[in-house]
């Protein structure tokens, strides 16, 4: 299966407390196991930078993908971007010569 990374970042708006995170990635992955179960997951990371989480995924193609980051786009304030990430060994089997 291709391997999606996606970057998130939450506006200051989404969540109240600490604890109100918590239970926000609670409902997101509860609601994409549910929706996208086809979906493996590689790693999750919290980021210091401009981007607040990063996650490594499987998925059966770009619209599972997609759909993935649709769904943490449904739950309020976040921007995402996903990725197709080709391993090394693969891309380079791929360069001609």
């Amino acid at each position: 299966m291709p391997t999606f990374v996606l970057l998130t970042r939450l506006t200051p708006e989404t969540v109240g407390t600490p604890r109100d995170l918590k239970m926000l990635e609670q409902s997101v992955a509860e609601r994409i196991r549910r929706d996208v179960p086809q979906v493996k997951w590689l790693a999750n990371y919290a980021l210091l930078g401009p981007y607040d989480y990063l996650d490594v995924f499987e998925a059966s193609d770009e619209t599972a993908a997609a759909k993935v980051a649709m769904i943490i786009r449904s739950f309020g304030h976040a921007q995402t971007e996903t990725w197709l990430a080709i391993p090394w060994q693969q891309f380079r089997d791929l360069i001609p010569g």
